[in-house]
């Protein structure tokens, strides 16, 4: 993989996204359908794209939330839809469009007061808080955001009653509605103003910050946590989480610094990712560099996404840890620490997580759940209790040998549920890669892992690329 010669390094002045003409593109630009790349389509985790490249635009939007609507409608579902938005450029005219839709359909929805910002945690936590204890009239949500792609990238995701992301029969419904609507350019859309839908009597504006924070008692030790008196520190990476973190420090009297509390939609003072891109990707050490650079002040330091649905943690030994490392150490703590677990509830990881998990998970007796990339596919099985925890780890064949060893195992589906990953995972005695398309982004991704060394770690990475390269 080339490594840009900015990598590492503040953004350039001219790299920033210039954000009139993108939001002009966004309200003015009309897909080409006969491109697929310009049509809806639901990635690992919503709809993604970017007005100058005629794949988010306005008329996007208005199809999916129409789209959304009807699935509502075909569902039952007529309770209360929780809608937040990321910081992103294009998720405040995305919310608009949105609202004038959700209201000209009758659907109550629920949006953060002063038009403020919400992580998708929040959104998730509302839906399951409305819905606990109820049969009937439940609410589900939608978050606007394209996750940590890049500044000119704005995206949609839809999440149903059970509060996490949709599972592929929803995204496919949605998506095949909201193409459906678009060919028809969006003459079955119902909408009103967007001052009609703000005064209207089906938007509501609430505090969603304060109930979040004050809920994180009930599942996080905040008090172990105080008084352990580590020097914390957290960077929101100028996203949806930068307005929580005071509430958490008053209401339980931490002090964790918020080392860049700045909301920027050019996103200008991030550091430049590994290919010449600005990208808010918590688990890149070029996006991260700021915060690597603070680790001998903070015992720890992390930082999340801008739709807060992933972090990455720095340590003064580490730097930017490894997340599979991390999330190895968190089931080991958490199968041992827990012991109303129940315990059949299975581990689940995705298919390009460290073999490390399965050993652990393994050592300790329980069931792995393996699928492919994406935290949808965890949902069912954290709701229903028969998974008890679910973690991916987010940054990013012909031939019969793999780094000198015999290929053992090839796999296209997930061992745990049997669905295809969209990719390829190559298994030998000592380490194994697999590669799959981005699914938010224009780029292929190879993960990989030895168990024995950096030497052969770069040679399973060289087989890797030239079996990909060749495919």
């Amino acid at each position: 993989m080339d490594i840009s010669p900015l990598a590492g390094k503040p953004a350039p002045q001219e790299m920033l996204v210039d954000l009139a003409p993108l939001e002009r593109e966004y309200y003015e630009r009309w897909p080409d359908l006969d491109d697929p790349e310009q049509r809806v389509s639901f990635g690992t985790s919503g709809h993604r794209g970017s007005p100058f490249h005629g794949s988010f635009t306005e008329a996007h939007i208005l199809a999916i939330t129409q789209a959304i609507c009807d699935y509502r409608r075909a569902q039952g579902t007529d309770g209360p839809l929780f809608m937040g938005k990321d910081t992103h450029a294009l998720s405040g005219p995305a919310q608009r469009t949105a609202l004038e839709v959700l209201a000209a359909n009758g659907v109550q929805t629920i949006i953060q007061e002063a038009d403020g910002v919400t992580p998708t945690p929040v959104v998730s936590r509302a839906i399951l808080v409305y819905n606990r204890g109820r049969i009937r009239h439940l609410a589900d949500g939608i978050v606007i955001t394209p996750s940590h792609n890049p500044p000119e990238d704005g995206g949609f995701k839809y999440n149903p009653t059970n509060g996490g992301p949709a599972d592929i029969d929803v995204t496919h419904w949605v998506q095949n509605r909201a193409n459906e609507l678009l060919r028809k350019r969006n003459a079955d859309v119902k909408r009103v103003t967007l001052a009609a839908a703000l005064n209207g009597s089906t938007t509501h504006q609430q505090d969603l910050i304060h109930p979040y924070v004050d809920d994180l008692r009930n599942v996080v030790d905040m008090e172990a946590i105080r008084a352990a008196g580590l020097k914390l520190a957290v960077d929101p990476l100028g996203g949806a989480a930068v307005h929580y973190w005071e509430p958490i420090n008053a209401v339980y009297k931490l002090d964790i610094d918020v080392v860049n509390p700045r909301v920027d939609p050019t996103f200008s003072f991030m550091t430049v990712d590994h290919d010449g891109q600005i990208r808010m990707d918590c688990s890149s050490p070029y996006a991260m560099a700021r915060l690597v650079g603070l680790k001998d002040r903070y015992r720890v330091a992390f930082a999340n996404d801008p739709d807060s649905d992933r972090h990455g943690i720095v340590t003064p030994g580490a730097g930017l840890m490894n997340p599979n490392h991390y999330l190895a150490v968190a089931i080991r703590y958490l199968l041992t620490h827990r012991p109303r677990w129940p315990a059949h509830a299975a581990i689940g990881k995705t298919l390009v997580s460290s073999s490390m998990i399965d050993r652990v998970v393994n050592k300790l007796g329980r069931r792995l759940y393996e699928v492919p990339v994406g935290f949808k596919w965890f949902v069912p099985g954290l709701f229903d209790g028969s998974c008890c925890f679910g973690g991916e780890e987010s940054a990013g064949a012909t031939e019969s040998n793999l780094a000198g060893e015999p290929i053992i195992a090839k796999l296209s589906r997930a061992p745990g549920n049997d669905a295809p990953i969209d990719g390829l995972k190559v298994v030998a005695a000592s380490g194994w890669f697999a590669a799959r398309p981005s699914g938010t982004e224009p780029v292929y991704k190879i993960y990989a892992e030895s168990f024995k060394d950096e030497q052969h770690l770069q040679a399973i990475l060289s087989d890797a690329q030239q079996i990909v390269g060749g495919a």
